[in-house]
C-alpha cells in the first residue's frame, strides 16, 4: 500500500509536471521503497528542513525523525502557511 503524501503553499513547486491548482495541496502516492523516515520523504523532494513548518503524520504533530510505514498519509507544510496548532487528545 502506498504512502499519501501531501505538500501545501510553497512546497508543491519541488514537484515537477503536476498540474498545480491554486490553493490546493499536491497529493502524491509514493511507494515505501527507500523511504523509512519523515526525513526520506524530504530528500525525496529537495525540501530543507528551514523550509518546513508543521509534519503531520496520519493528523498526529510529528518530526522529520518519524518513520514511515505503508498506508501512511503525510502532510508538510511550509513556514509561509505555519499554523498555530493545539493536538486535541480524543476522550
Amino acid at each position: 500500500m502506498p504512502i499519501l503524501v501531501k505538500l501545501y503553499g510553497k512546497l508543491r513547486k519541488n514537484v515537477k509536471d503536476v498540474d498545480l491548482e491554486k490553493g490546493l495541496p499536491v497529493t502524491l502516492n509514493i511507494e515505501k521503497s527507500n523511504v523509512h523516515f519523515v526525513y526520506d520523504i524530504i530528500e525525496k523532494f529537495a525540501i530543507s528542513e528551514d523550509e518546513l513548518s508543521h509534519i503531520f503524520v496520519n493528523g498526529k504533530y510529528c518530526g522529520i525523525g518519524k518513520d514511515i510505514r505503508n498506508g501512511d498519509r503525510v502532510g508538510l507544510f511550509p513556514k509561509n502557511m505555519a499554523l498555530m496548532f493545539a493536538e486535541i487528545p480524543l476522550e
